[in-house]
């Protein structure tokens, strides 16, 4: 490999780990993000960290400040609640798609998405991971590349909701199983009005976790 193809490749690389660690709680909203620390973790130079702090910064991931240099973005209680409303909304079309797209085969495939979560509760990282998982499928089930453009951009905004994963708590990852049921149920039938409703009162169920979490903050 070429010496610029190289350090594109690291760039790339650099910045897929920066957003893991975001999304995964390594690095919390807030957090600052010095180059040499990041290229001393990452072992690669500063030059692709440097790329991948700019990438993230054009999506609204990281934040320049005067005299503090790069951090994490953070969202304020106005943000999360225009984001959880947006959200219903994508969430809720994506459903309704997949309700008239969908084949058997993907019906099949949420349902034991479904199935297998239910052994992950307590396990608030791999619900967390496989929650993302399951609500891919449906994007992708809705058959709507503008739809799943919007809904990527929304996904990156959900690395920085404060707190925990909602998931964190027992409680709400069945509550919120029990309503991937419902939701499936209305694709496998076909029924766009019963998905759609589905999706948006997981949501919003969703969106009361995370009121709660931050009452705790």
């Amino acid at each position: 490999m070429r010496g610029g193809e190289a350090e594109r490749s690291s760039a790339t690389g650099a910045y897929e780990r920066l957003l893991r660690a975001i999304e995964e709680g390594e690095i919390v909203p807030g957090s600052r993000l010095r180059e040499a620390e990041l290229a001393e973790r990452f072992a690669i130079s500063r030059t692709p960290v440097r790329e991948a702090l700019g990438r993230l910064e054009a999506q609204g991931l990281v934040v320049h400040e005067p005299h503090r240099g790069a951090s994490v973005a953070q969202l304020d209680y106005g943000q999360v609640s225009e984001l959880y409303d947006l959200r219903e909304v994508l969430e809720g079309t994506a459903a309704r798609l997949a309700a008239i797209h969908a084949s058997e085969v993907e019906v099949e495939v949420l349902e034991e998405m479904v199935a297998r979560d239910r052994a992950h509760v307590g396990d608030a990282m791999t619900m967390a991971r496989t929650n993302r998982q399951f609500h891919r499928q449906i994007h992708a089930c809705a058959r709507n590349r503008f739809l799943q453009g919007m809904l990527e951009t929304m996904r990156l905004s959900l690395v920085l909701l404060p707190g925990a994963t909602t998931l964190a708590s027992p409680s709400r990852a069945t509550e919120a199983l029990d309503e991937h049921v419902r939701i499936v149920a209305g694709i496998r039938a076909h029924d766009g009005d019963a998905a759609e409703a589905a999706a948006r009162a997981h949501i919003r169920a969703a969106f009361k976790a995370r009121i709660r979490i931050l009452q705790e903050v």
